[in-house]
């Protein structure tokens, strides 16, 4: 199961789905938002993407995991818009029968969202200024989609 949702995730209700008789390891990565980055102190952030084709290339992300590791569930969810300072922007958990599956499974799961997904990040600092993060296809015309002004 791949989401990407505007509002707050419910990491508890997420964890309770991954509870499965058969599973005997559950990992689960969750991305907060901090207070600073290189250096500026950060006063929040937010998440813009192009919504049909993240939700594409994240189902197909899942796909590969459940194939490659065996999976018994795995969940990502992954947030849009205004975030603050201690909010979870990304949420992904996986059971398996075994806790080295487990681990690579959650790995290669949120890796591959933060490297495939057109989803961009937005800081905005305390001194009043903003910028793009991590957005390495960002201004790359030849790339395809580039984040919202």
């Amino acid at each position: 199961m791949f989401e990407i949702t505007s509002h707050p995730i419910e990491e508890k209700i997420l964890k309770h789905t991954l509870q499965k008789a058969e599973s005997g390891a559950c990992v689960i990565f969750e991305g907060w938002v901090r207070n600073e980055n290189e250096g500026k102190e950060v006063l929040h952030l937010e998440y813009e993407g192009y919504e049909a084709v993240a939700m594409k290339e994240g189902q197909k992300v899942m796909a590969e995991a459940w194939e490659r590791f065996g999976l018994q569930h795995a969940v990502c969810v992954h947030r849009v818009g205004k975030l603050d300072i201690g909010d979870i922007a990304v949420w992904v958990g996986v059971s398996t029968g075994h806790r080295a599956e487990a681990f690579d499974a959650c790995r290669y799961i949120i890796d591959e969202v933060k490297h495939r997904l057109p989803i961009w990040k937005k800081e905005f600092y305390t001194d009043g200024d903003s910028g793009w993060v991590n957005c390495e296809q960002c201004g790359n015309p030849t790339h395809g989609h580039t984040p919202p002004a």
